[in-house]
């Protein structure tokens, strides 16, 4: 990896673990264009682009735009994802293949793309955001967890794939983060939940990017097929 600038994309980036993922590198003086379906979260250096990521069309185009633009692609931090929490004997057919198209199919389409360009350049870092409910199995969250869990057997694939060009692939599983997503759950019931997590607390986003930007570093180089685990302990031992 260069000690130039680096192009880095973020999916999901208009808010939360994407918005902070996007902003500390962007503040280490990266090149950071934040990809999202909603306008993201103002920061200095960051270039938002809207991009659905189920779109298969758009998203070959915004890479080869974003390829034009840049030249290169060298570090993908794969984010993007959504929530459709419901019992299993309620879930609807829509509400697990929602879910696992936006959150496991769309990622490998981005995934893919990256690596296409990375293989020719013969270099790049992947970060996926994966989750510790990938391990846990919450209630509620069947078709979650199973989307979660598929990133990690993707990626692990496809990190054996292009090993040998120089390009890692590594997963971030965090726990419970405070996030839009998380808040939906009330002040008193992750109050409660927080009380399972060994450090006592909620995460934040911040912590997520900071380990995001070692998996992106040289001193990270040897470090592939990887899952780290940033959630206070609540899943410890899995």
């Amino acid at each position: 990896m260069s000690d130039s600038p680096r192009v880095v994309l973020v999916t999901g980036a208009s808010r939360g673990i994407g918005a902070a993922c996007a902003a500390a590198f962007a503040d280490q003086g990266d090149v950071v264009i934040g990809l999202s379906r909603s306008d993201g979260e103002p920061h200095q250096g960051v270039e938002h682009r809207t991009l659905d990521v189920l779109n298969a069309q758009d998203v070959a185009s915004t890479f080869d735009e974003i390829e034009g633009a840049h030249g290169s692609i060298d570090v993908l931090v794969a984010n993007a994802g959504i929530t459709r929490d419901q019992l299993s004997i309620r879930m609807s057919d829509e509400e697990f293949s929602e879910v696992i198209e936006m959150n496991l199919t769309a990622t490998f389409r981005v995934m893919r793309r990256a690596l296409k360009r990375m293989v020719r350049q013969r270099s790049g870092r992947i970060i996926v955001i994966s989750s510790i409910g990938a391990f846990m199995g919450l209630p509620g969250q069947a078709n979650y967890a199973a989307s979660k869990a598929g990133l990690i057997g993707m990626a692990r694939a496809m990190a054996r794939e292009v090993a040998s060009r120089s390009i890692t692939i590594n997963v971030i599983a965090p726990g419970l983060i405070a996030t839009d997503m998380t808040s939906v759950l009330g002040e008193d019931r992750l109050a409660a939940m927080a009380t399972q997590v060994p450090a006592g607390r909620l995460g934040q986003p911040e912590e997520i990017a900071g380990t995001a930007l070692f998996l992106a570093s040289p001193s990270a180089s040897y470090i592939t097929g990887a899952i780290i685990a940033v959630d206070g302990g609540l899943g410890m031992g899995l």
